[in-house]
């Protein structure tokens, strides 16, 4: 028996591997990366575990989704395999423990996420110890090309270079070809090391139904009361959407859940452990839900709308059926709900205008600098994303270089008096704490202190202060809570053409807003397309097979020419009179048109979400978004609405 064999039979309890396990498993043995599409529950955790165990050196794991890292963790843990997760969910004493085990040599695997990578002390921390593989979950995200890319995946390549890495193992279970060949191209992964299984799966009845948006609530509830309710997901696009069905189905006696990003984390964990225990069968959510989730016994998963994109589809329906009995997968298609999807498409690209002044920030700093994401989103109405994506940018192309992150305030609580916290250090540490002290500002409970405030006044270096602020906690001295997260960077060279420059900024989210609505218009097409659903989904992934037999299309269920749609309400003069009363509240989230067009498309952005305006003959102010403009013309094409938005502002 193999060396593998052996450890997939001791640690995972398997007698055989999966459909391309070993192979993967074979391609890192041999000291060469790869790369892994399985489609969602291929098992393709397991393609980096078992050779984490094969391996003297660390297993270095990077995957975007917190939850999933813990699962994963307190599973190994419980097979006896060190592993550990370092994420912004520990305390700084986990954190220091956890560095301790890794000087050891005492974890074999560790998951992060990958913004952990721009700490530039967990990179000192990591060029000590031997690594020997990286291992990239949801690696679609590196990819420009692919339908969820992460800027904060593009610094990989880099990473793994500098670490001298010697394999990695990139994992997704949705690539095209491009967004394949773009993977392998950055870890320079040879084809005979790609390995993909098929997304056909036999025991998935795909349906598409074409369906206006005003018949969908009582189509899903004859549906679901058909037969015995089992495990079901629904999916909406937006949150208020996920709320308002949940609360039809609920009032028509099903047990039923809304499940999206606005709820608070624990009403979510709430929520997904009573559809895992099967105490609530059927949940209505928006993408926010499912990702990590295992749970085997999922029969239906409906798409309320039309998903954003057919990878993001692929991902959603392979929930269903893991246990390879049959499962319904069903997808009401409206044309209304293109409008929606591109109108947050076209309102998420930034705006030129604000794109310049932010590079012109960023490259125009002194050496060593830091900033807020958030305050800068806030200032130039960008939305954090952007500007992570633009920070990136900036660095892969050589102009800036991430150090490390820091809070700007800590809230301090002493777990004894002063004096005799003191007592425990020499006369010049004590001098230096005891100064140290006397810059926080005073509160009922807590004292609060800014360390870069604290260095220009008693004349020490911030690092020397935070450091100290992290030995305290660590001996329990005090109690800290700490807020406002800066990223500190190098400023390494300035352009020769600032101007050349920011056109390929600019350039390059245009290019994204392009692409993004290119997959709405692959999801139309995969819709109205009259052959086999299974044949079409599958050759958008390159992939190619004959009729499956059992998709609704396979059953004669032709889809019309276009897809059932309805007019966007008149634009009345009654609107344009409101949108005239909102400009001339002469918001600065609200300046341009663009601006404007976003807010009544329902679109929130940083400078609008936490604005305040007085309404005429009120006392009191209130949010921006109560105004009776937000949203006014959300069922109207963003194109449209931004001349019109034009003509009002010049008018």
């Amino acid at each position: 028996m193999s060396a593998p064999q052996k450890a997939l039979r001791k640690y995972f309890g398997h007698d055989s591997f999966r459909d391309g396990q070993e192979e993967v498993i074979a391609s890192i043995l041999s000291d060469r990366s790869a790369l892994a599409v399985f489609p969602t529950g291929g098992g393709k955790s397991l393609c980096y575990q078992l050779p984490a165990l094969l391996f003297n050196e660390l297993t270095l794991v990077v995957s975007p989704l917190i939850a999933l890292m813990k699962d994963q963790v307190d599973s190994l843990v419980t097979k006896g395999i060190p592993a550990a997760r370092l994420d912004s969910t520990l305390s700084a004493d986990e954190t220091s423990k956890l560095y301790r085990r890794l000087e050891k040599n005492k974890i074999r695997l560790l998951y992060v996420a990958p913004e952990r990578l721009a700490n530039e002390n967990f990179r000192k921390r990591l060029a000590k110890t031997p690594l020997a593989l990286l291992a990239i979950d949801e690696a679609h995200c590196i990819s420009e090309w692919g339908h969820n890319f992460r800027p904060d995946y593009l610094k990989l390549t880099r990473f793994a270079d500098e670490l001298k890495i010697p394999r990695v193992l990139c994992l997704t279970a949705t690539a095209t070809p491009q967004v394949a060949n773009d993977i392998c191209k950055h870890f320079q992964i040879q084809p005979q090391d790609h390995h993909q299984l098929t997304f056909y799966r036999a025991n998935l009845d795909l349906v598409i139904t074409p369906i206006a948006t005003h018949d969908r609530p009582e189509y899903i509830l004859k549906q679901i009361q058909k037969s015995p309710i089992q495990p079901t997901i629904i999916y909406t696009t937006l949150q208020h959407g996920a709320e308002s069905l949940a609360s039809f189905l609920k009032s028509k006696g099903l047990s039923v859940r809304p499940y999206h990003a606005g709820l608070r984390s624990e009403a979510r964990s709430e929520i997904q452990d009573a559809f895992m225990s099967g105490e609530v069968p059927i949940i209505c959510a928006t993408i926010a839900f499912g990702m990590g989730i295992d749970k085997s016994d999922i029969r239906a998963i409906y798409h309320y709308n039309l998903p954003k994109s057919l990878e993001n589809y692929t991902q959603e329906i392979g929930r269903a059926g893991r246990d390879g009995k049959q499962a319904h997968c069903e997808l009401l298609a409206c044309e209304d709900d293109l409008r929606t999807l591109a109108n947050f498409t076209y309102g998420d690209t930034p705006q030129p205008d604000a794109l310049r002044a932010i590079l012109r920030i960023l490259l125009d700093q002194p050496g060593e600098f830091d900033i807020s994401t958030y305050e800068l989103s806030r200032s130039h109405d960008i939305r954090p994303l952007v500007i992570n994506t633009l920070l990136t940018y900036l660095e892969l192309e050589g102009f800036l270089r991430a150090t490390s992150p820091f809070y700007s305030t800590y809230k301090i609580s002493l777990t004894r008096d002063l004096e005799h916290l003191l007592n425990g250090f020499d006369s010049n540490r004590q001098s230096f704490l005891r100064k140290l002290f006397e810059t926080a500002k005073p509160g009922y409970k807590w004292l609060e202190l800014n360390p870069e405030d604290a260095a220009g006044e008693i004349g020490e270096s911030k690092e020397k202060i935070i450091k100290a602020i992290g030995y305290l906690e660590d001996l329990e001295d005090i109690i800290v809570k700490p807020s406002g997260v800066r990223q500190g960077y190098r400023l390494l060279k300035k352009p020769d053409d600032l101007l050349a420059l920011t056109q390929r900024v600019i350039d390059l989210f245009q290019r994204r807003e392009k692409s993004d609505i290119e997959r709405l218009q692959a999801v139309v097409a995969h819709s109205l397309n009259p052959s086999c659903l299974y044949a079409s989904l599958l050759d958008h992934f390159g992939e190619k097979m004959g009729s499956c037999g059992h998709c609704s299309h396979c059953h004669g269920h032709a889809p019309p020419l276009t897809l059932p749609s309805s007019d966007p309400p008149e634009i009345t003069d009654e609107d344009l009179s409101l949108i005239q009363n909102l400009i001339n509240l002469k918001q600065p989230g609200l300046r341009t048109p663009r601006a404007l067009a976003r807010f009544l498309c329902g679109m929130t952005s940083p400078a609008t979400t936490y604005s305040w305006y007085l309404p005429n003959g009120a006392s009191r102010k209130q949010r921006l978004i109560s105004h009776d403009a937000y949203s006014l013309l959300e069922l109207h094409p963003f194109e449209s609405i931004l001349e019109i938005c034009e003509a009002q502002i010049i008018h």
